[in-house]
Order: C-alpha cells, then structure tokens, then sequence
C-alpha cells in the first residue's frame, strides 16, 4: 500500500536523514506534516523575519540570524529529540558557518547515539551546496492523488451544502490533477463565488487558472494559437489517429475507467515546411488543451545541477497544468551531443536522461508532441516502442494534398473561384513543400492587391510558381538523405497512399 506524506516523512526521520530539504511553498501543509511526526517533539522554528518562533504558536521568541540560532539550538539534540524547522535559508546555505553548523548537527546525529537533532529545511527555491550534498535529503510533497481530489472536491460541496452531479464531480477532477491542495481549493471558491455552483463549465476556468502559472515560472512557453485540424492540407493517416485520439480526451473519465491507457503522445518526423507545427497547434486546438512549449535552451544554467532543477520544474509544471499538449520543436536540436564528450554535453545527457525517464514514468494527461527535421540527429530511445504513442514520417505533399493545400490557402482569404484550374496548379508544383505552396498563394494575392485587382487567376498562381524556388531545389541532398534514412526505419506515413 502506498505511504502517506506523514509515513514516509516519518520514515526518513527514523533513519537518521539528518537534513532532510522540503521543496514547496504552502509551509502550512508541510507544517501541519511535521507536527503530526513531532507530537512528543521539541520543534523549533526559525523565521528570517522573527529569528526563534515557537514553531506550534508562531510566536516570535528571539531576535537573531540563522548563525545564531543554530549555534543556540545545535545542543538541543543531546537533551531530548529536537526538529529545527529553518524557513527560506536557501540564500544562507552557501555561508561557510552555516555549513559548517549543519554538518556538526548531521555527523553527531548519525554517529552519536546520545544525540537526536533533525533539521527541516523548507523553501521553494531548491539550492544544494557541493559541500552538504551528502548530508541533505530531497523530500517531495506529492500531489495529491485522483482518491485525494476527489476528497476535496466533496469536502468542498459538503461544507457548502450544494449538489454536484457524480459526472461532474469526476470530469472536473480530472482537470485538477497536477495540482496541490491549496491551488485546488482557491480554483474551488473562484468557480463558487463566479458562478454559485459548481458544474462542468468549470473545467474551463481550471485551465485558465493553470496558464498564469505558466506564465509565471518563464520555464515554458504557453503558445497563443488559432490554426485548426481543418487548415492541415492532407496528412489523412495522421488526422485519423488524431481524432482517435480526441475521442479519448473528450471522455477521459469513462476511458480510464474501460481501461483505455492514458495518450502518451506522438513524434513527427519529415522535411521543412511540411506541417509539424501547424500539427501541434491543430493537436491542441482539437484537443481543446492549452498548448506549451519546451525550449530546452532556456533550462540551461551556468551553476551544477541547475539545468536539471529547471528541467524538473518544467516537467512538474506541465504536469500541473495538465490536460495539455507539451510540444518540443526540433527534439534533434533540443538533445544535440547526447552521449557524447564534454561538460556541455555531458549535461545535455543528464538532461535527456531525466527527460526519458519523466516520459516512461509519467501517469498523467500532458500530451507529447515532438517534432524533428532531421532522423539522423535523433537520440535512438526515441525511436524505440513504447517511447510515443506513434511515430509518423511527413513527406512533401502528394498531388491530392497539394490540390487541398491550395484550396485551404485561397479560401481563407477568400480567392477561390470555380475557375481555378487545379490540375495544371498541381503539376507545375511537383517537390513543393506546404509552406512554399502558401507562400505562392500569399505573393499571389499580394501582387493583385497592389494591382488593384480583385480576383486571381490560374495563370497569376503560375506565374508566381515559376518565380519561387521550391524546397526540392534547394534542400535537395538533405531530403534525399532524410526518406532514405527512414526506409530504414518502422515509421509510419502520415500521408495516404494516392492510387
């Protein structure tokens, strides 16, 4: 059976886990834990504030810095078993004193059987110094469970005296997965004080209260978007499994409960220009989930072992933010030199490690959308069954897609006319990927409009056609590469065979 907080917490006490370092903010959850394990307990807590609180009243004892507090409380541990609680010391962690303090705390704990002193370090900002690496213990609140939520939603109901559908009940659950219970409370009393009730509707305003946290960690980019599933010209074998897909999002209660497996995802790999973006857009608007961007650049950073703090955070936020699609553009570029030696790359290894292992572990609803240009680049693992749902290759359009390619393009600034000859349109642009064939729509109607006319025609397209120079020219040696590489690969073909 699974072990609460409390227990494990317990736990890492019992074992002599002398630092034990709590990453989070509610400090009254994690309090609320410690007091439960330190009944017959003399807990101190020190305050940056208040210096000495009587950590069960919260009232401030004496006035004094982190360095005076543990000199005064270090021996506590001889005369009966002692908590000292520190909150927000991540910005003194690095003061050789204070080191040195915790380190004598820590050895006489572990070697001194006369001795019995824990420190709880509490803070949202996770700073480990090298020199009391050894000594610390990372302990993670979890989120609470889909059992959990499902608690505090009815707890919520109860102590209102208000009747929610069962239906309802489980559907909006499922939409705070990611969360902890503070967020899901304060989400709770903003549907309640909106609207007086608690309904389906709210889901909404769930995911609308998941995107400020995007906005603020700067760890991942919420990407504003209006393409559709309808602007995607061909790609029918992708499309399909896509709406497959849908289906299971649109009742993810009920398909959990058949026992359908969670979506894990899809990679798409293909030439430039073919539709990969335009397919992580349409994913998510089909999906109707905030769509967020990973840039693994911006997780780097210049200190050990900041770039895989940054990487946990992001990961843990797309999980908070959950349902959502989580695109990684250029996944080759993103994990470039994994395996390979060097301190760059040698992080970027770590990196991608953690990344694998978050994506094989993982149980809940952020839907991967990776897309690459280049198969060659592309860490083998990712290859493998099981990483992704599937795996599609999108090639240059086929002559049916680039017939709906144009057609998508003219209609949507209303330039379709019953004379438009496609046929010769769809020969003359044989190699030509979907960005070129919007490209030949856009310069078209922009050279009408300057020429203040109001309808294009075939020969204008033509025209037009014989002045852009198409992917297949330019990228020739690249795109010959990249089919024969994934000849060699069990991919599957976004596209539809033309007969």
């Amino acid at each position: 059976m699974k072990r609460t907080t409390v227990e494990t917490l317990a736990s890492y006490v019992d074992a002599l886990r002398s630092i034990i370092y709590i990453n989070h903010f509610d400090f009254k959850v994690i309090d609320d834990s410690i007091a439960k394990i330190g009944k017959d307990v003399k807990c101190v807590e020190f305050n940056n504030a208040f210096g000495l609180v009587d950590f069960r009243t919260k009232s401030p004892m004496m006035d004094c810095d982190l360095e005076g507090f543990l000199r005064l409380t270090w021996e506590d541990g001889f005369e009966q078993e002692t908590f000292l609680i520190l909150k927000d010391v991540h910005e003194e962690l690095n003061n050789p004193k204070i080191i040195s303090l915790l380190k004598k705390i820590a050895e006489l704990n572990i070697y001194d059987d006369t001795y019995n002193e824990t420190v709880f370090i509490l803070s949202e900002t996770l700073v480990i110094p090298n020199s009391l690496e050894n000594y610390i213990t990372i302990f993670d609140i979890p989120l609470p469970s889909m059992r959990e939520i499902l608690k505090i939603i009815k707890n919520f109901i109860k102590d209102l005296d208000i009747k929610v559908e069962q239906d309802t009940i489980d559907e909006i659950a499922l939409s705070f997965k990611g969360l902890n219970e503070f967020q899901i409370k304060q989400i709770l009393n903003l549907a309640y004080q909106d609207g007086g009730c608690i309904d389906r509707e709210d889901k909404f305003l769930i995911l609308k209260e998941k995107e400020q946290f995007i906005k603020k960690s700067g760890m991942l980019e919420l990407v504003n978007f209006s393409e559709k599933i309808e602007d995607i010209g061909g790609l029918d074998n992708l499309k399909d499994w896509l709406y497959r897909k849908q289906k299971i999002f649109e009742n993810l209660d009920k398909a959990l409960k058949f026992g359908v497996d969670l979506p894990k995802g899809l990679m798409i790999i293909g030439m430039p220009g073919c539709g990969k973006s335009l397919t992580a857009k349409a994913t998510a608007s089909l999906f109707e989930i905030p769509l967020v961007r990973l840039d693994v650049g911006r997780l780097l950073g210049k200190y050990v072992g900041e770039s895989e703090e940054n990487m946990r955070k992001a990961l843990r936020l797309s999980e908070a933010i959950s349902p959502c699609v989580l695109w990684i553009d250029e996944i080759e570029k993103a994990f470039a030199g994994v395996g390979e030696n060097g301190l760059g790359h040698e992080v970027t290894t770590r990196l991608f490690g953690q990344f694998l292992t978050w994506m094989q572990e993982k149980e809940n609803t952020v839907f991967i959308v990776a897309t690459a240009n280049n198969i060659s680049k592309i860490p083998p693992e990712f290859l493998r069954k099981g990483r992704f749902d599937e795996l599609f290759f999108v090639d240059l359009p086929n002559v049916e897609e680039r017939k709906t390619i144009f057609d998508i393009h003219l209609r949507k600034r209303n330039k379709w006319n019953k004379d438009i000859d496609y046929i010769s349109l769809v020969k003359a642009t044989e190699g030509f990927s979907g960005a070129d064939l919007e490209s030949v729509v856009k310069d078209t109607v922009e050279l009408a409009f300057i020429e203040y006319r109001n309808t294009i025609t075939t020969q204008d397209l033509l025209n037009t056609v014989k002045n852009t120079k198409s992917i297949s020219n330019t990228l020739k040696e690249k795109i010959d590469e990249i089919r024969e590489r994934i000849k060699k690969v069990d991919i599957k073909s976004a596209s539809r065979k033309v007969n």
